[in-house]
C-alpha cells in the first residue's frame, strides 16, 4: 500500500467513525453559509502590448472570482494586470463555482480547441469535500494535464496548491479537521505531482493566517488574498519567460 492509499484509509476510518456527525455538520454548513455570487465582468478579453501572451484561468469558484464583485478584483483581474504590462494578453475564464476535477475535464472535452501559452488552474477543494479518492484524483490531473497540452497546446500550467482548510471558520469541529488533513494531504500530493512535470508549476497558497483576508462567508478568498494570489501567479508567469521583477512578490514579502 503507498502513501496516498495509506492516507485515504486512515481518513476513510476516521469518515466511518465520525460520519453521522460530519454528514450533519456537512448538511448545516450548507444550510447557514452565505451563497456568494461569482464576480461579474467579463470572462474574456485583451490587454496590454508587446508578444502575445493567451491566458487560460480555469478551475472552481476561486477561479471564478467567488467573494469579490467583479473580476478586476479575482484572480484572473490580478493576473491580467500584472501581465500586460509585458505582454498582450489574450485572456479567457473557463470556471464554476462546484468544479472538481473531474467535470473541469468534461468542460474541456466540450471547448472549442484553442491554444493557451499559460494556464492558471484552481482546482481540489470540491475533491476534497466530495470526498474524491486520492489514487483516483491523481489518474484525473494526468488526464487533465494531458487534455490541456494536446488538444490546447498549453506551454505551461500554474496549478495552486488547497487552501489550508482546517483554518477556515465556516467549518465546525471536527469537520473543519477532517476536511483540513485531506486538503493538507491533497495538497501534498499536488505538489509532488507538479515536480514529475516539466511543463507544471505549483503555487503554493497561504500556509496559514489567512482567516483576515477571507471573504464573508469564511471560505473564499477576499480581495487581498485574490490580490496576492493573482500577483504572485502573473511573477511566475513572468519568471517563465524571463521577465520576472527583482522585486519580492507580495507572498514572499510577509
Amino acid at each position: 500500500m503507498n502513501r496516498a492509499e495509506k492516507s485515504d484509509a486512515r481518513l476513510a476510518a476516521a469518515m466511518v467513525v465520525l460520519s453521522p456527525l460530519l454528514i450533519c455538520q456537512g448538511m448545516y454548513v450548507r444550510r447557514v453559509t452565505p451563497k456568494l455570487p461569482e464576480a461579474d465582468g467579463p470572462r474574456s478579453g485583451k490587454a496590454g502590448s508587446g508578444a502575445l501572451l493567451r491566458l487560460l484561468v480555469l478551475g472552481d469558484s476561486a477561479a471564478a472570482g467567488v467573494g469579490v464583485r467583479t473580476q478586476e478584483e479575482a484572480l484572473a483581474g490580478y493576473m491580467v494586470n500584472g501581465l500586460k504590462r509585458k505582454f498582450r494578453v489574450a485572456w479567457r475564464i473557463e470556471a464554476q463555482t462546484g468544479a472538481t476535477t473531474r467535470s473541469t475535464i468534461a468542460r474541456l472535452k466540450s471547448m472549442a480547441q484553442e491554444p493557451f501559452a499559460a494556464v492558471a488552474i484552481s482546482l481540489g477543494v470540491n475533491d476534497v469535500t466530495c470526498g474524491r479518492r486520492a489514487t483516483a484524483w491523481l489518474a484525473e490531473l494526468d488526464e487533465l494535464a494531458g487534455l490541456l497540452r494536446r488538444k490546447f497546446g498549453a506551454q505551461r500550467m500554474l496549478w495552486s496548491g488547497l487552501p489550508p482548510m482546517h483554518e477556515f471558520p465556516s467549518l465546525p469541529q471536527p469537520l473543519r479537521w477532517y476536511l483540513g488533513a485531506r486538503a493538507k494531504w491533497f495538497d501534498r500530493m499536488l505538489r509532488g505531482w507538479t515536480e514529475a512535470q516539466p511543463d507544471c508549476v505549483f503555487v503554493a497558497a497561504p500556509a496559514g493566517g489567512c482567516v483576515p483576508m477571507m471573504a464573508e462567508d469564511g471560505f473564499h478568498p477576499g480581495p487581498q488574498m485574490y490580490e496576492m494570489w493573482g500577483v504572485e501567479m502573473a511573477r511566475r508567469i513572468m519568471e517563465v519567460h524571463g521577465l520576472a521583477s527583482h522585486e519580492p512578490s507580495a507572498a514572499q514579502a510577509d
